[in-house]
């Protein structure tokens, strides 16, 4: 794994159907970047990027799938491997997602709050298109949109359900989440270390291509950026070199 290529995920997340970024997690903390997010999709698929991380922000709100229409918009309009998160807490969400296009689903909160559920999930659908999310604040999982905090470690977290099958896992460092800080280096080593095996993805804090490269000499197979390319510290050529590198 250290010696294969970082794949770079862009993330556009949504409210009210537009391309937004928060800080930490914080609603009240938020830029609209663009109106449009076909055309921010559609930009980075012209850069040799393959998959999006597409989050629904007013799902993880009310608790359901909203977006759906937009990740249909783009799922249809380019050729992008997208994993879809935010809200999905029922059987019909997955399926709305799934039938609108999402190659992947993430789940954060609904792993806490009904392990249940996520393991049918698991069972029906499998572990490459069921992506556990292991969202962290000062170490501990952290849910509903970031908005609840938990007393359960992430590194338990995950490793509990590596047992049950689980092989994909976002894991975001809230603390460091839109602030263009550089990314949990640490953490994700000592995830890496835990569960070998388990496909982690990085999220959070990238603030440069050298980030990314540090990532990658230390073998973690995906990062997500955000905030990094809205705010022009990342920009397409960067990914278009490091894809072609």
């Amino acid at each position: 794994m250290a010696n294969s290529k970082i794949e770079i995920i862009p993330a556009i997340d949504l409210i009210e159907g537009k391309c937004v970024r928060l800080s930490q997690g914080d609603y009240s903390q938020k830029t609209v970047y663009n109106e449009n997010p076909l055309e921010v999709a559609k930009m980075f698929e012209a850069a040799g990027i393959r998959r999006l991380h597409l989050v629904d922000l007013d799902g993880a709100k009310a608790k359901h799938i909203v977006n759906h229409k937009v990740l249909k918009q783009i799922a249809t309009k380019t050729s992008l491997v997208i994993d879809f998160g935010g809200g999905l807490k029922s059987d019909k969400d997955l399926e709305i997602a799934f039938n609108a296009g999402a190659a992947m689903v993430t789940g954060g909160s609904i792993a806490v709050k009904n392990r249940d559920t996520f393991l049918q999930w698991l069972e029906k659908y499998g572990s490459e298109k069921i992506i556990l999310g292991a969202d962290a604040k000062d170490r501990m999982i952290a849910v509903s949109g970031w908005i609840e905090a938990t007393n359960l470690p992430v590194i338990d977290f995950i490793s509990g359900y590596f047992e049950d099958g689980i092989r994909k896992v976002i894991s975001t460092d809230i603390s460091r989440d839109g602030m263009l800080t550089g990314p949990a280096f640490e953490l994700y080593a000592e995830i890496m270390k835990s569960q070998p095996e388990v496909e982690i993805i990085a999220s959070g804090g990238i603030s440069s291509i050298d980030d990314i490269l540090k990532l990658n000499e230390m073998g973690v197979p995906g990062v997500i950026v955000g905030k990094a390319i809205y705010e022009g510290k990342i920009v397409m050529r960067d990914i278009e070199l490091f894809q072609c590198s």
